[in-house]
């Protein structure tokens, strides 16, 4: 995750020494015939007022790094890391950062006709092919998905075995949220500018002190919420519980660490805020469906 942070930070140190405007890069990973990855870390902050964009393909995008609103015409989400970004093609949307500076995103843009294939081939109805809701939380379902994305961001292996590995994720992961997205409620409860305001704060903290020993109390706290109300606004607005977005947070954060291979599991799974190692092994077990040294070894065997 650090990793990860490094190049967002960067570009934010960057563009508040020089005092330039906000800036938006965009860096393609990899493309084929209908389908692009790109990397892209934008600055804005609570100072820059957001712009009407359009998704001119079918648009799922990971969030890595950071937090923002998402707007459309049909409503907004709040934007965690691990949730995946959803748009259609021709829908028009705004991002803002409203509270909080900067985010990075891995985002998979598929052509149309490309997206259609996709559905059929995943064996669901052509009305489908279109998200009904704007976002995906940090599910459980998506977790294997969603950090082997980012894995293969800080960890790139050969030039071939590269885009391969990326179409496949493309893939993958356009059939996920598809099956994901068909399920979810149309409808979303109104969102106080207040509440977004108090949940992007405690996402943030979360964020940066995965480790920390942070109880529900102490986060309604910091959103000024007696922990009921806490409770019942953290998962409105990020779509889990503030446990289940801990957990995958530091399980996010781990996998990344066995990925570098430079640190022993007890060391990874205390450095991440698990109390033992069979905690931990027994929770990678169940959020990845393989034990951390498994994991280890099939990364090393795909690269």
């Amino acid at each position: 995750m650090a990793k990860i942070a490094l190049e967002l930070e960067r570009a934010l140190a960057e563009r508040a020494q020089s005092g330039a405007a906000q800036a938006l890069t965009d860096c393609i990973l990899a493309q084929g015939d209908g389908w692009t990855v790109r990397d892209v870390i934008c600055t804005a902050g609570p100072g820059d007022r957001p712009f009407e964009e359009l998704h001119s393909c079918v648009s799922i995008a990971v969030v890595a790094v950071g937090s923002f609103q998402y707007r459309s015409r049909s409503g907004q989400e709040l934007m965690t890391p691990g949730a995946l970004l959803l748009g259609n093609s021709g829908q028009f949307f705004e991002c803002a950062h409203e509270h909080a500076c900067g985010d990075r995103c891995l985002s998979f843009a598929y052509t149309p006709e490309y997206f259609e294939r996709i559905v059929g081939d995943a064996g669901l109805r052509s009305g489908d092919a279109k998200f009904r809701v704007l976002r995906l939380p940090p599910l459980r379902d998506l977790s294997p998905l969603v950090t082997q994305v980012m894995t293969s961001l800080v960890r790139p292996a050969g030039a071939f075995t590269q885009h391969v590995l990326w179409e496949e994720l493309a893939l993958r992961l356009a059939a996920q949220t598809l099956r994901l997205s068909a399920g979810l409620p149309v409808e979303a409860a109104a969102i106080s500018p207040a509440d977004l305001a108090r949940i992007t704060r405690v996402v943030r903290r979360i964020e940066q002190q995965p480790a920390a020993p942070l109880t529900l109390a102490t986060l309604a706290r910091d959103a000024r919420l007696s922990p009921y109300h806490f409770l019942r606004t953290f998962e409105r607005l990020a779509g889990v519980t503030p446990h289940q977005y801990i957990l995958r947070t530091r399980l996010r954060e781990a996998a990344l660490r066995l990925a570098d291979g430079s640190n022993k599991v007890l060391d990874i799974a205390l450095d991440c805020g698990f109390g033992d190692i069979s905690n931990f092994n027994r929770t990678f077990r169940a959020e990845f469906s393989c034990a951390p040294r498994a994991y280890v070894r099939e990364l090393v065997s795909t690269r």
